[in-house]
């Protein structure tokens, strides 16, 4: 009995110690930048040599992928709860919930956001069960089980796969498989194309990118969404519009 108590008080010392590291990780991260996560700077931060540190984490890269994996949590659990707030509404609703949410959340921490989306990804933190890999497998999901659902109940316009250049359409289906087939490749494709647009303006917004043209990215974030419920063939609802409710 006593073995087991001292062995359970040292993994909430280890659980809360990594905890520690994590969230000094993402202070440098916040205030000085990626280049100032580096081990013995961490280590600093908690009070600990840097070979200290290697007995929490392997390398820098473990702890990378550790603190990745914290913020594809926290922004999956944010859109996550934005898309339960509208249980009883409408596809369109959710899914515009979900969407603007992920917004939120990448404008109010740009420093997370470029880590999760603009920084390369060392190979251990790209293997199949790795924290950073399941992380975003979470975060894909929020999106994936929706569109899914909605080709499911009431299926939306697709291209002809007879259409689409063959080296394009055996990676759709090979993703179609990879999902389990829940959308089909023509599917597939217009989940992705839609995915790749929504994705690809909020990196331009978040990493300034758009800031020679606009101060306030907020009504093209809102056209990109009109375009994509036209694309997914649901109705679009300006934010806080009752439209699309029930």
């Amino acid at each position: 009995m006593g073995t087991a108590v001292g062995t359970s008080r040292r993994d909430r010392l280890r659980q809360a110690t990594l905890e520690e590291i994590r969230t000094a990780a993402r202070r440098l991260l916040v205030t000085q930048g990626a280049a100032a996560v580096t081990v013995n700077a961490v280590a600093r931060e908690v009070g600990m040599s840097g070979p200290a540190l290697y007995h929490y984490f392997s390398g820098l890269e473990e702890l990378v992928g550790a603190v990745t994996a914290d913020f594809f949590r926290e922004l999956a659990e944010t859109m996550e709860a934005a898309r339960d707030s509208h249980a009883a509404a409408r596809p369109a609703r959710r899914l515009l919930a979900t969407c603007r949410a992920m917004r939120d959340w990448a404008v109010a921490h740009p420093a997370e956001f470029g880590w999760i989306f603009a920084s390369p990804i060392a190979p251990p933190n790209q293997a199949p069960g790795s924290p950073r890999h399941q992380a975003g497998l979470r975060f894909e999901q929020v999106f994936l089980d929706q569109i899914a659902e909605l080709w499911t109940t009431r299926p939306f316009p697709v291209p002809d796969l007879a259409d689409l250049a063959p080296p394009l359409r055996r990676q759709l289906e090979d993703y179609s498989a990879a999902i389990g087939g829940r959308l089909p490749p023509e599917a597939a494709h217009v989940f992705l194309s839609c995915w790749i647009r929504l994705y690809g303006l909020l990196c331009m917004e978040v990493l300034h990118q758009l800031d020679f043209a606009y101060s306030d990215a907020a009504p093209v974030f809102e056209e990109c969404l009109r375009d994509l419920c036209a694309a997914l063939g649901l109705d679009y609802a300006e934010e806080g519009s009752a439209a699309g409710e029930g």
